[in-house]
């Protein structure tokens, strides 16, 4: 495709409002009215996060408490106690790092290739700006000092130093915007600049490098070119730091009276990319990536976070009234942890006009991050299922491409990761996929490139995904073909079909992580959990049996899972010829009552009949892609038939 259009550059000079007045946020008048309206009315989300900020000034210990909370509730309030807390207990920390420095040591903003920087310096920049009446001159111009040094060292790495030490090193991610660490080197970059213009000589480089270099020259045009859909390729574990981008885009509009939120459609996109990623029970999401902090997905605070922002960057936004009904009813209804109280406050979104979730469509397709999401319907008992198909090009990405993952309540068919003891296993084996192997040895997929998602479909009776998913293995000269069909029947059973060519002598196993050890009898299996059940059966090759492993007796990369897991793997192996068509049925409690096959010379097929009394007929193309399907009601009548799309369709965001 052509490249995008550069972005449109700033349309004048950055408004900042004068020196000794606050910049950052509450320099916009109606902001600062809203947030002493919820204070003065005694708003739950403003009586939570005050009452917190007053436990921390009287003397507790809150874990992760930021002094900015404190100047933030001096400028709301007017109480200069807040201002003269939040002065004093910045002012220990800059000291501290001054003994470091003048000792010729790194300072601790420094650790792990400055991933904290962003909050570290922009509580200096916040507390600055927002208390600079109860500094003295010198505190202002020693606090520049220490500021200005680490946001130097981080766009600056190879020349970095802290006092006559140099301390040069690696610059991870300064020039990449789909990385994490990236938004916190903009937010140290960005708030800097902003509470120290005028009297600080490098401030404007800092609002320069911030909105220019980087908003303008870097991150949105990668944005617009690579991340459509929204989301991020780190995956729903370490993705889930776009939120501290939104509340950037947030600050800078506030700040600066320049909106740079729609500058790339990624940001508003990424709200209904959010939306697909949580599961039916809204308590979990999909798995995708390194999940470090909580290996099993569980919906956290920070979801919440990343939510709330973006629904007050487009709070008329019908997809914004759908976020507020989902986190209304899911497991993370308020911030769980006081350090996060602050976003409850500061993004309170009772005022946005609610809309059902049932106004969603039923399938999102984020085609940036690769990530096919689909679910029965918008009730908690409904089916969801995810398939992978995108780039794999960012450290926290896993070696997924074609997965796919299966939930019921609970998880049927799982990324085997949620059972890992770090949450950062990224093997072939831990992912549904079909694997490859020359005797031992395992084929892996190929860093930096890319699944080709070839056709998209979602309608009233199926989601379709049609992968390619061959060039993962282009270098390996092992896999000349391995292209994955997609179908979830709605509501509840899901048809995989699997063609694949290879090099001679190379096994081909279609694999399953599943949460629980499965009854196996042939060529089917069976697995309940929590109440819920999942029936596979293998209609194709002929005669295939299918094995199951748990993974504690597996060894070698079993070892990286939880103890006393139930994980089991579930496989299929085929390793006659060079080709394989592997068809595979998933039910969910007992959808399909029969399946059988039912090919021709040049298709390989299944009937299916159905628990609601439909009879489903697919057929799917041996060597091209592309199949049929035709139902029939329970009365015998076509009620569809149709050719499976070709094409990647343009699904409905909205399907009310």
């Amino acid at each position: 495709p052509p490249p995008p259009p550069p972005p449109p550059p700033p349309t004048g000079p950055v408004v900042i409002a004068p020196l000794g007045s606050p910049r950052i946020l509450i320099a916009h008048p109606p902001t600062l009215a809203r947030y002493r309206s919820l204070v003065n009315t005694g708003a739950p989300s403003a009586v939570r996060f005050k009452a917190m900020v007053d436990r921390q000034v009287g003397g507790a210990s809150i874990y992760a408490f930021a002094p900015w909370y404190a100047a933030l509730m001096g400028q709301i309030t007017g109480q200069a106690s807040y201002c003269t807390y939040a002065v004093s207990r910045t002012d220990n920390f800059v000291a501290s790092e001054e003994l470091l420095i003048n000792s010729n040591q790194r300072a601790t903003v420094a650790y792990d290739s400055y991933l904290e920087v962003g909050p570290t310096i922009g509580n200096v920049a916040m507390v600055y700006d927002w208390c600079r009446s109860a500094m003295t001159d010198a505190q202002r111009a020693r606090w520049r000092a220490y500021a200005n040094q680490a946001v130097w060292n981080v766009w600056n790495h190879q020349n970095a130093r802290w006092g006559a030490t140099s301390y040069a090193w690696t610059g991870w991610s300064v020039d990449n915007p789909s990385n994490n660490y990236y938004y916190s080197f903009l937010q140290a970059t960005m708030l800097l600049g902003l509470a120290t213009h005028g009297e600080n000589a490098q401030a404007q480089d800092w609002i320069h490098k911030f909105r220019t270099e980087k908003i303008q020259s870097q991150l949105v045009p990668t944005f617009t070119r690579d991340l459509q859909g929204g989301g991020s390729r780190e995956g729903t574990g370490y993705g889930t730091a776009l939120m501290n981008l939104w509340q950037l885009y947030d600050w800078w509009e506030k700040s600066t009276t320049e909106r740079i939120a729609d500058l790339t459609p990624h940001t508003r996109a990424s709200i209904p990319a959010m939306l697909h990623s949580i599961v039916p029970t809204l308590d979990r999401l999909t798995p995708t990536g390194d999940h470090a902090r909580d290996e099993t997905a569980q919906l956290f605070d920070y979801h919440r976070a990343y939510l709330q922002t973006l629904m007050r960057l487009y709070p008329n936004d019908r997809v914004s009234g759908a976020a507020r009904s989902l986190l209304a009813a899911s497991s993370v209804q308020q911030m769980s942890q006081p350090f996060m109280y602050f976003n409850d406050f500061l993004y309170d979104t009772t005022d946005i006009p609610a809309e059902p979730l049932a106004a969603l469509g039923t399938a999102y397709w984020a085609s940036g991050s690769g990530q096919f999401s689909m679910r029965g319907a918008w009730t908690r008992d409904a089916v969801y299922s995810n398939l992978i198909c995108g780039p794999y090009s960012e450290s926290h990405a896993h070696r997924d491409q074609g997965s796919f993952t299966l939930y019921r309540g609970a998880w049927l068919a799982q990324d085997a990761n949620i059972d890992s003891r770090s949450g950062i296993v990224q093997d072939e084996a831990f992912h549904n996929l079909v694997r490859f192997f020359h005797g031992s040895n395992e084929v892996r997929q190929g860093w930096n490139r890319s699944c080709d998602m070839l056709a998209l479909d979602d309608n009233a009776t199926y989601s379709y995904g049609l992968a390619r998913v061959t060039p993962m293995y282009g270098a390996s000269g092992s896999v000349a073909k391995w292209e994955r069909e997609y179908l979830f029947i709605k509501p509840a059973t899901v048809v995989v079909f699997d063609r694949v060519s290879t090099a001679s002598g190379v096994r081909r196993v279609f694999s399953m992580n599943l949460p629980g050890m499965p009854s196996v009898a042939g060529n089917t299996a069976a697995l309940t959990v929590a109440g819920k059940r999942l029936d596979v059966t293998a209609i194709a090759p002929a005669n295939l049996t299918l094995r199951a492993q748990p993974w504690a007796a597996l060894g070698g990369p079993g070892a990286e899972l939880r103890a006393g897991n139930t994980a089991t793997l579930l496989e299929a192996e085929h390793a006659a010829g060079t080709d394989t068509a592997f068809l595979n049925v998933l039910a969910t409690d007992q959808s399909v009552t029969q399946a059988s096959p039912s090919h021709t010379a040049a298709q390989t097929g299944v009937e299916l009949r159905m628990a609601d009394g439909r009879t489903v007929l697919l057929r799917f193309g041996n060597t091209a892609t592309g199949g049929q399907i035709t139902v029939r009601n329970p009365q015998g009548v076509v009620t569809l038939d149709q050719t499976l799309q070709t094409t990647v369709q343009t699904l409905p965001l909205m399907a009310m």
